[in-house]
């Protein structure tokens, strides 16, 4: 392998690559050797295509015709002083993509986002840095902050592997069946935005490296399945003065914790009050069971959430977690973030958005 590859390639995950390859275009266009010398069986060159995107918004007040546009995308692309883009390279999809350089690339993906939210915004946006922890809801949290571009950076984590019971709302294939949850979330995010800054703990959050996790975040979105882990990260955030959002895949039920703006206010809005005290790790089951169902706040549940707690240990082994509701808790988390990195107002508590009640039912 090329010296500068295996430099460029070297922060793997568990021998897994996790992060694209980027050469600029040099004035031949050719791909760079040191992308060359893996032989990637796919080279994807539709700049032109992107240049005529870029062309458009910046003159959206004086549409061309398409004999204009070829003429401008010519005219751009034969310009040396003009920008030439990236060679990104996938090596584990063996692909080379050519795209624009960062800014063009921003500026492109974030046109159809205005004024939706504003250039301003959205600059502010990419300067921030958002955690992630667990990858079920987390992970459509996280492909959906990337692919409305809330956040420069995001961190993401979880000790898991794919399972096959994980497709029932995981976005992945049978092909990932063994991968690492943080690789296959990296990779997708990496295809959406090559120039998203992604940071990797594959080992998950514990109590060892917590803090280091947290340290440097702007905003939390706590998704792991770990009671213990839950409580000590919101312990941290308060000592940080750390907002964390969390969605529960019942009831559309959003927890927002505004420890930024509350330093004294007490985790999970004080429903914790008759376990404070107490050693996680030594929490009977019925302990475990008890605050679990505090936390869920159990009599607002669903009742078919009610139906499926009673199963656990019986027809079932754990709580059961349907596609739509985690794809309607990233979307929530990824408003919900937004707005509080902006500044907007969006008190602690909890919200519902529950789909049944707003569409109705013939249960």
């Amino acid at each position: 392998m090329n010296d500068t590859f295996t430099e460029l390639a070297s922060s793997d995950i568990r021998g897994f690559a996790v992060r694209p390859v980027i050469q600029p275009v040099t004035d031949s266009a050719a791909l760079p050797e040191a992308i060359m010398d893996e032989g990637p069986t796919n080279v994807l060159d539709q700049y032109h295509t992107q240049i005529g995107e870029w062309l458009k918004i910046k003159r959206p007040t004086q549409p061309y015709t398409e004999d204009e546009l070829k003429d401008a995308i010519e005219a751009f692309i034969s310009d040396s002083s003009n920008a030439m883009g990236n060679w990104v390279y996938y090596p584990w999809l063996d692909t080379v993509v050519r795209v624009l350089n960062e800014e063009m690339y921003r500026e492109v993906v974030t046109s159809r986002n205005q004024f939706k939210i504003t250039p301003e915004e959205q600059k502010i946006l990419s300067g921030k840095t958002i955690g992630v922890i667990g990858l079920s809801v987390g992970q459509a949290a996280a492909v959906t902050l990337a692919m409305e571009n809330v956040g420069g950076t995001i961190r993401i984590a979880d000790f898991d592997t794919l399972d096959l019971s994980n497709l029932n709302r995981l976005r992945a294939g049978v092909h990932q069946l063994g991968m690492p949850k943080t690789v296959i979330a990296a990779r997708e995010i990496a295809q959406i935005n090559p120039y998203l800054h992604v940071e990797i703990y594959d080992e998950g959050v514990t109590p060892e490296n917590a803090v280091s996790f947290m340290s440097g975040l702007d905003l939390l979105v706590e998704e792991c399945d770990s009671l213990p882990i839950k409580i000590a990260v919101r312990h941290i955030a308060k000592k940080m003065k750390l907002p964390v959002i969390m969605d529960t895949s019942d009831r559309g039920m959003v927890d927002v914790e505004r420890f930024d703006l509350e330093s004294d206010r007490p985790i999970f809005h004080g429903k914790l009050a008759a376990f404070e005290g107490k050693d996680p790790a030594t929490f009977t089951p019925e302990d475990k069971r008890n605050l679990l169902f505090t936390l869920v706040d159990y009599p607002m549940a669903s009742d078919r959430a009610k139906s499926s707690f009673a199963e656990i240990g019986k027809t079932i082994t754990t709580w059961p977690q349907l596609a739509s509701a985690v794809t309607l808790g990233g979307a929530m988390m990824t408003d919900s973030a937004r707005r509080i990195l902006l500044g907007n107002t969006l008190a602690s508590g909890r919200y519902y958005v529950d789909l049944e009640q707003l569409i109705g039912t013939n249960d």
